[in-house]
């Protein structure tokens, strides 16, 4: 019986070293260790105490820029570092 490939099935992207590779939602998810489902809340504003994840819409596609993702990951860090801060969890 042949099974249909699902997105961890397939090799991890490969970025070009200048930055400027786009992802797909699958891609994404693959780099944040999520489902695509959870990639697309983030994206709609559905997960509380995380901001929106940047896109681009091309049609019906959904893009995210590389340096977006990574940029977007950084600034939710700092925000739970600073929660943490704040709530003295952090030594």
């Amino acid at each position: 019986m042949i099974r249909p490939l699902r997105s961890h099935d397939y090799p991890p992207p490969v970025f070009p070293e200048d930055g400027n590779a786009i992802l797909t939602v699958a891609e994404a998810a693959r780099e944040l260790r999520c489902s695509k489902a959870h990639v697309h809340n983030i994206i709609h504003g559905r997960v509380p105490h995380l901001p929106p994840l940047p896109i681009l819409r091309i049609g019906r596609r959904v893009l995210i820029r590389h340096e977006a993702l990574k940029a977007w990951m950084l600034s939710v860090e700092t925000r739970e570092i600073e929660a943490q801060k704040l709530t003295g969890l952090v030594r």
